[in-house]
């Protein structure tokens, strides 16, 4: 409940104080991208519920001969890579925490797609309502493997706690600052999830 609570006050008055930046990035995608301004993508919830997750858009819709997308790395504009390396593209993602989609703090929620792909240890991610930012995230954000990454969202269901979820959020606020781990290593964003790979 505290947790809850918190994440309500914290996320309605950051979206206020930050209503002229959220207004000026949505503005800028306008003019440099087009619309939509929002991308918006299902994605798991808390046990796994999906929810309609909000961002501001950072690629482009281009498409193969056959009409598939093409690849994150030729999709990804230099305004998107600078909107993702500041965070300023998930900051729309506020409102989703104001309606209880999101915590400020939890396991990044992936793609709808991944479910199936879980080990029953990493499926544990989903016992707790997915974050804005999270243990994995601070810990390297995309640059760690996929293993690492499920393991440290593991251990965080295991000992999450107010004053740890304090820490979390002190610690994204440097990491972002940093602009450490935005991507994996040799990829545009972070490689597809396949599986277990131990």
């Amino acid at each position: 409940m505290t947790k809850r609570v918190f994440d309500i006050i914290a996320s309605a008055l950051a979206l206020l104080l930050l209503a002229p930046v959220l207004a000026g990035a949505a503005l800028l995608v306008a003019l440099k991208m087009g619309r939509p301004v929002f991308f918006r993508q299902q994605r798991p919830g808390l046990d796994g519920k999906p929810f309609t997750m909000l961002k501001f858009r950072t690629m482009r819709d281009a498409r193969d001969a056959q009409g598939r997308p093409l690849s994150d790395a030729e999709r990804l504009t230099p305004f998107g890579r600078w909107l993702r390396a500041t965070s300023l593209d998930e900051l729309p993602e506020l409102w989703n925490v104001l309606k209880g989609d999101l915590s400020l703090v939890g396991p990044r929620p992936l793609l709808m797609e991944y479910l199936p792909r879980y080990s029953e240890t990493q499926r544990r991610r989903h016992e707790v309502r997915p974050g804005l930012t999270g243990w994995a995230q601070v810990h390297g954000r995309n640059a760690v493997d996929w293993n690492e990454r499920f393991e440290l969202d593991v251990w965080y269901v295991d000992h999450r706690s107010f004053w740890l979820d304090m820490k979390i959020l002190a610690m994204t606020v440097r990491l972002v600052l940093s602009r450490r781990g935005v991507s994996a290593q040799g990829e545009a964003t972070m490689r597809e999830f396949m599986g277990d790979e131990r």
